[in-house]
């Protein structure tokens, strides 16, 4: 199965995209389709960067794209729903269930609160969630509006995440807006997912750094 079937599959996009109207009702960054779709290109390039089977690739690439479908049910808890959606449709789908026992355990464990790298595919699609920061998700319309995730968002005027293959590095470089957010406000909100990152570049035998402004800060 390919990551083109997987995103031409209407059931899957609706699920999507029903999840994303719910969260931002709630207040919550965007986790449309912009977001599906970076997830899955940064989690394959990852895994291409460090030489990985192609196979290998287009599940982390798949893993990316669904990863957040369980938001069509409810915030809390999205990543072990978004899990179970996902088997029902990987079945459905006819994808071998050696691989869909990949893409769900990815998508089970990309969130933070309760998740970590299990494997090579999570790892990559931990590091490309975690590391979109970036002041297109905002969608509050004013700053008087913004909490505290839309105000690291927003302030993220750029946000580049590097691998070096031979240092063995994966490496987030971000410009931030101190007159918006400073680095320390950043690390205030994400430092449970920066911790995360951490770990799965470990997971992929590298070491994880960030730069903050030129800085490095991790």
């Amino acid at each position: 199965m390919t990551f083109e079937e997987i995103r031409q599959n209407e059931e899957i996009r609706a699920y999507m995209e029903k999840g994303n109207e719910n969260l931002g009702v709630m207040g919550f960054t965007e986790h449309a389709m912009a977001h599906a779709m970076r997830a899955a290109h940064t989690a394959a390039d990852i895994l291409r960067k460090l030489g990985h089977e192609e196979h290998e690739i287009e599940l982390a690439k798949i893993a990316g794209y669904m990863h957040d479908i369980g938001n069509c049910v409810n915030r809390t808890d999205h990543a072990h729903s978004g899990a179970i959606m996902a088997m029902g449709i990987l079945r459905d789908m006819k994808m071998a269930p050696t691989d869909a026992a990949v893409v769900i355990a990815a998508i089970g464990n990309h969130d933070e609160k309760k998740g970590t790298a299990v494997d090579a595919v999570s790892a990559a699609l931990i590091l490309a969630d975690k590391c979109d920061v970036r002041r297109s998700r905002v969608r509050a319309r004013t700053q008087a509006d913004f909490d505290i995730h839309d105000r690291v968002n927003y302030a993220a005027e750029n946000s580049v995440l590097s691998i070096d293959a031979q240092k063995k590095t994966i490496t987030l470089d971000i410009t931030l807006d101190d007159t918006i957010c400073s680095v320390l406000d950043y690390f205030e909100i994400f430092t449970q997912r920066m911790l995360m990152c951490r770990r799965a570049a470990e997971k992929l035998g590298c070491r994880f750094c960030m730069t903050a402004n030129g800085s490095k800060v991790l």
